[in-house]
């Protein structure tokens, strides 16, 4: 796991461990943790198989020559379960080491992006295994060696608020809201509580998590949240766009430098600089398309990716 992924989804799970266990000690924790997955699931909830991209009922997969696009459709809503969240992880993990596929698209076939859990999900019953299926795609997405794009056209509201912070690149429209509302429900955002820290900063990520008070579009571009706030008209001339700028480079040059940039959040300056040139100087230097990239600036043309 990525450095900072892995410190990540550790304060997460600690988050839950404090909750229910009130003990001491990291590694007892999560065995405890582990155990009472195991209890629960002794009791009669059955742990669903990893789907098959073909038996997906909730994700749309297609595969769009070098793009792979994953569409949430759960009607009305998109709220989220967890057959959603592992058919996102499969469609993920299907792709993670296809080397013709360069970027991942996730949108939704809902006007509404995706209104976060589905409550009758969350019971003491199903905890464990909801936020398995939770932390399960939270690292898929942060540890797929593919960029990530996520397209906002409506609300995302709790889970898929959170799901619009793992997105490496996001587009919204003016439609889009993003909130998590989750403490007016006497409980708190786990994987939001994590994340948004590292892409926010403290102070804003608690005010949306204390207040649950919902966000605009716009506000969201003004934090860091959207990188592109586009018209609903020009959405998909701007999807395009994206794809075709992000397409048109290597491959493995994508995943490297996805792979140095979050593997050197949260560390000081000077190890996240060391970190960047390792990847730089002991994988980088060693591919084709660097050469490449090198020669056809000498030469004056266009590269000629071989995506090695």
């Amino acid at each position: 796991m990525l450095d900072w992924a892995h410190r990540a989804g550790s304060a997460w799970l600690r988050s839950l461990e404090r909750d229910r266990l009130d003990t001491k000690g990291d590694r007892s924790h999560l065995m405890q943790i582990n155990k009472a997955a195991r209890e629960s699931e002794m009791l009669g909830t059955l742990a669903l198989a990893a789907p098959k991209t073909a038996d997906f009922q909730f994700v749309k997969f297609r595969v769009e020559g070098e793009i792979v696009r994953l569409t949430l459709d759960r009607p009305e809503h998109n709220l989220l379960n967890e057959r959603v969240l592992m058919e996102l992880v499969a469609g993920i993990n299907s792709v993670s080491e296809t080397s013709a596929v360069k970027l991942i698209v996730l949108d939704s076939a809902a006007k509404a992006f995706c209104g976060g859990i589905e409550l009758g999900e969350y019971t003491a019953r199903r905890v464990f295994q909801l936020l398995d299926a939770f932390h399960n795609a939270f690292s898929a997405m942060v540890e797929t060696a593919k960029p990530i794009l996520v397209v906002i056209n409506g609300p995302a509201f709790g889970g898929g608020a959170e799901l619009a912070a793992l997105g490496d690149l996001v587009i919204a429209t003016p439609n889009a809201r993003f909130a998590q509302p989750e403490i007016k429900l006497g409980a708190f955002p786990p994987l939001a509580a994590a994340v948004l820290p590292y892409i926010l900063g403290p102070k804003m990520a608690l005010e949306l998590v204390l207040t649950a008070e919902t966000m605009s579009a716009e506000r969201a571009r003004e934090l860091g949240l959207v990188n592109w706030l586009v018209p609903e008209k020009d959405l998909q001339k701007k999807v395009d766009e994206v794809c075709a700028k992000v397409t048109a480079q290597s491959g493995p040059v994508l995943t490297m430098a996805k792979k140095a940039i979050l593997g050197s959040l949260g560390l000081p300056l000077r190890e996240g600089v060391r970190n960047s040139m390792k990847v730089f100087l002991n994988e980088l230097a060693d591919l084709e398309d660097s050469q490449e990239g090198l020669r056809a600036t000498v030469e004056k043309r266009a590269p000629k990716w071989k995506n090695r």
